[in-house]
C-alpha cells in the first residue's frame, strides 16, 4: 500500500493540469493522494491543446496529466517538463453514448442511420479524444457523412455536457465519463474498438516549475500506486505495465 509520505509539518500543495477526460478518477485519486500524504492538490481541467500553449507561456502548474503522450514529450524537448519525468497512467477508451437508453446500439450501428441530427465531439484540434473520434468516423468510411453533424466542443468535458443537456442525442466521450465499475449509468453505449483509431496513452509529467516540489513528485509516484492505479482502472481505462 502507498505509504505515508509526509506529515502535517512538511506538506506542500501541487498544482496539476489535467485533461479534462479524467476529471472524475482525478477527483477521487486527489482525495485519497491528500489523505495519505497530507499534501494538497489544486487540480484545473480542461483540453490538452490549451494547456500545452498555456504551460508554454508560463502558467503555473506542476504537474500536467495529459490525454496524449505526444504533449509531454513537446513540453520535455522545448524545456518546459523535466526530462525523465514522463509516466503513462492510463490508455484511455472513447466510447459513443447518448442519455436515451437504447438508443446506442452494441456495434455503434447507429451512427449509419438518421435517427439523429447532431453529433457531439471534442475539438479535435486541441483534444486527444476528439481526434480519437475523427479517426474512427474515418475507419468506418462514416466521416465525410456526419461532419456536417457535427457540435463540437473545446474539450471532451463540453463534448459530454452536449449529450447529457440533451443539446446533442449522441456524441463521442471519454469512457470513464459514462462508466464506473464496469457499468454504464444513464443511457445506453458503444465502447469503440481501440483497432479504430490510434491508442489514446495519456501520460503525465513533471513540469520544470516543479521541479523542486516534494508534492509534485509525490503525486506522480502516488500515480504508480496499486491503489491509484486500481482506481483508474475502475473507470474504464486500460493500465500500462507499471
Amino acid at each position: 500500500m502507498f505509504a505515508l509520505l509526509a506529515g502535517a509539518a512538511s506538506a506542500a500543495e501541487v498544482t496539476v493540469a489535467v485533461a479534462a477526460n479524467f476529471t472524475a478518477p482525478m477527483q477521487r485519486l486527489a482525495a485519497l493522494f491528500e489523505q495519505q500524504t497530507g499534501h494538497r492538490v489544486l487540480a484545473s481541467y480542461g483540453s490538452t491543446g490549451k494547456f500545452f500553449a498555456q504551460i508554454g507561456n508560463g502558467a503555473p502548474f506542476d504537474v500536467f496529466l495529459s490525454a496524449d503522450d505526444e504533449t509531454p514529450a513537446k513540453l520535455e524537448q522545448g524545456g518546459a517538463a523535466v526530462p525523465g519525468t514522463r509516466l503513462t497512467y492510463a490508455v484511455g477508451r472513447l466510447a459513443l453514448w447518448s442519455r436515451t437508453a437504447g438508443m446506442v446500439d452494441a456495434k455503434g450501428e447507429v451512427l449509419r442511420g438518421d435517427g439523429f441530427d447532431r453529433l457531439a465531439i471534442a475539438d479535435p484540434r486541441l483534444a486527444p479524444y476528439g481526434a480519437a473520434a475523427v479517426q474512427t468516423l474515418r475507419s468506418l468510411s462514416l466521416l465525410e457523412h456526419l461532419q456536417p453533424r457535427f457540435v463540437t466542443g473545446e474539450n471532451i468535458t463540453q463534448a459530454h455536457q452536449f449529450v447529457a443537456t440533451g443539446n446533442a442525442p449522441l456524441g463521442f466521450v471519454a469512457l470513464s465519463q459514462v462508466q464506473v465499475d464496469g457499468r454504464i449509468g444513464e443511457g445506453s453505449a458503444w465502447v469503440v474498438p481501440a483497432h479504430l483509431h490510434e491508442p489514446i496513452v495519456q501520460q503525465a509529467v513533471l513540469l520544470t516549475k516543479g521541479r523542486d516540489n516534494p508534492a509534485a513528485r509525490a503525486l506522480l509516484d502516488f500515480l504508480r500506486s496499486e491503489p491509484a492505479r486500481a482506481l483508474i482502472g475502475r473507470y474504464g481505462y486500460d493500465l500500462a505495465r507499471p
